[in-house]
């Protein structure tokens, strides 16, 4: 039976050697990560799916900004490989977009595979740069509010409030 929580402070160190199984060795030196440096992650949508007590997915989502607009930055998503091709991944995306969706949130973007996300709705965000040296062609964005990206471009840039981490 699957249950998809909240990831707790609890949770970390098992939600990170999933990242560090699922993705290849210096994953903290891409780009995003530059923009989640002392940032704290949009908990209420960093999620766990279990099956039977035992971690198969996680996802997690960071604010950031462009063009001075909120915008939740997804990633990492990642399913232990002996779950992959379950659909599990997919469980976890519908579910945390919908938690975004139901919090306000009205633009999401990530860096990842046109052709994966475009069937959750991703399409690529011509005029939205991330931090280099990011593939353009890999910036994708999805409207969780009509017209949300409308006239949002630039510089994607740390979601930092006053007086510093949010």
């Amino acid at each position: 039976m699957f249950q998809i929580s909240p990831e707790t402070a609890a949770d970390e160190y098992e939600v990170e050697m999933l990242f560090d199984l699922c993705f290849a060795p210096g994953r903290t030196a891409l780009s995003s990560y530059r923009l989640r440096d002392g940032v704290r992650p949009v908990a209420e949508l960093c999620l766990l799916l279990r099956d039977e007590g035992s971690l198969r997915a996680a996802i997690r989502y960071w604010p950031v900004r462009v063009a001075g607009q909120r915008c939740l930055l997804l990633g990492p998503i990642a399913v232990h490989p002996t779950a992959q091709g379950e659909g599990l991944g997919a469980l976890l995306m519908h579910d945390s977009l919908g938690r975004a969706r139901d919090l306000g949130w009205s633009r999401v973007m990530l860096v990842g595979d046109a052709p994966y996300y475009s069937r959750f709705g991703f399409a690529r965000l011509e005029h939205v740069e991330m931090p280099p040296p990011t593939n353009p062609e890999r910036v994708l964005g999805l409207e969780l509010q009509n017209g949300a990206w409308a006239g949002v471009e630039g510089p994607v840039t740390q979601d930092i409030a006053p007086g510093g981490v949010i």
